[in-house]
């Protein structure tokens, strides 16, 4: 996924088009300015003003009694199944693609002591409810974990940005509950799923007992995440932050980009999620019989596109997009990410144009016709 990946630039004047995370994204002029005349203090005295207002305009938003402000998605989900999972031997239920289990160095294990279940993931993001029953440990004895936690992911990255259907996580609460189970959403990009669902994102995790999102990715800002539940677990959540390394000082520096997110970073990502559909358009229409994208299936700002890694490999296909030659019609330099050979992810975010997009889609349909044209 994170794997660089670059090209051969042998013109001038090329236009690059960075599409391999929302990640990437820089802060907006209005976060800069936020930032420089933030007013500070020491956190971790709770002093704080502008980490405290990003804190409770946070829990607000999302319906939760209580936030705090940590440093990543990564340690928001970590300390997130330190506090729920607070007995040895204990067990989370998981996708088989979700974002804990794949992309954060098996953290639970390494760090918390935790082990996964996983349960394979649908296309959609979702995955087996009945499994999801006959996974968790009625009465487990000596033998056995506890089940401890349920994780799902929203949007799910690995699916292509896909939103979990409101339903769907209603029934995942109401299964956990019945053995008392909590349920966290890695809601990394859960104001995505919010602007496609056209709904309040407190809505969207309303039956979950603990979320994070993150700030930095579509939302703009350089850094952050926040991670909301009850006053009890939040509680819990700050004092697992400091031994993981996570305790702020100053933090009001950053925390002003967060609030900036909050105010003027959410409804816009409605464009992104325009930006990716052309792009999928783009490609569809090449009709191609060696890429492939499930355009009905596009909802938000992440596109894979599928090939067939038996004619060529999601690397090859990176190294040419990103490659720009002098006989080239298209002087456009597109980077991407892949997660395996046979897929490669487009992301689009607040800096990506019209232009860029219209650019972009000209130097993908270049490359799909000129691969084509040497396979068939």
């Amino acid at each position: 996924m994170y794997e660089k990946v670059n090209g051969e630039i042998n013109t001038s004047s090329v236009h690059v088009v960075d599409l391999r995370s929302d990640t990437i994204s820089k802060p907006t002029p209005e976060m800069r300015e936020a930032m420089a005349t933030a007013v500070v203090g020491d956190d971790v005295f709770g002093e704080d003003p502008t980490v405290a207002e990003l804190e409770r305009r946070s829990a607000e938003l999302l319906g939760k009694e209580d936030a705090v402000f940590v440093a990543s998605g990564t340690m928001a989900n970590l300390i997130a199944i330190m506090v729920h999972c607070n007995q040895r031997g204990s067990e989370i239920i998981s996708g088989d693609n979700g974002h804990t289990f794949r992309f954060e160095q098996g953290g639970p294990a390494q760090i918390a002591g935790v082990q996964a279940s996983l349960i394979r993931n649908n296309n959609d993001g979702t995955f087996s409810l009945d499994e999801l029953r006959d996974r968790i440990r009625k009465n487990p004895d000596c033998h056995e974990p506890y089940t401890s936690l349920v994780i799902i992911e929203n949007t799910h990255n690995m699916c292509g940005g896909k939103v979990l259907p409101l339903d769907w996580i209603e029934k995942v609460k109401y299964i956990s509950k019945e053995y008392n189970i909590p349920v966290h959403m890695d809601g990394a990009r859960v104001m995505n799923a919010a602007v496609y669902l056209k709904v309040p994102v407190e809505r969207v995790v309303r039956d979950v007992d603990t979320v994070c999102f993150c700030l930095s990715k579509g939302l703009g800002a350089p850094i952050g995440s926040i991670l909301a539940g009850s006053k009890t677990f939040v509680d819990k959540a700050r004092r697992t932050r400091k031994v993981l390394g996570g305790g702020w000082r100053q933090a009001g520096i950053i925390a002003a980009a967060g609030l900036v997110a909050l105010d003027n970073m959410i409804d816009r990502l409605q464009e992104d999620h325009d930006h990716i559909l052309q792009i999928a358009k783009g490609i569809s229409a090449m009709k191609s019989k060696t890429f492939l994208v499930d355009l009905s299936g596009v909802q938000t700002n992440i596109l894979m596109m599928y090939l067939d890694k038996s004619r060529i490999t999601a690397k090859e296909v990176q190294k040419r997009l990103a490659s720009v030659f002098e006989t080239d019609e298209v002087k456009v330099c597109v980077k991407t990410s892949s997660r395996d050979a046979g897929v490669i992810r487009f992301v689009t975010y607040w800096e990506i144009s019209d232009e860029d997009v219209e650019a972009a889609v000209k130097k993908i349909q270049l490359v799909i016709k000129e691969i084509d044209n040497k396979n068939y």
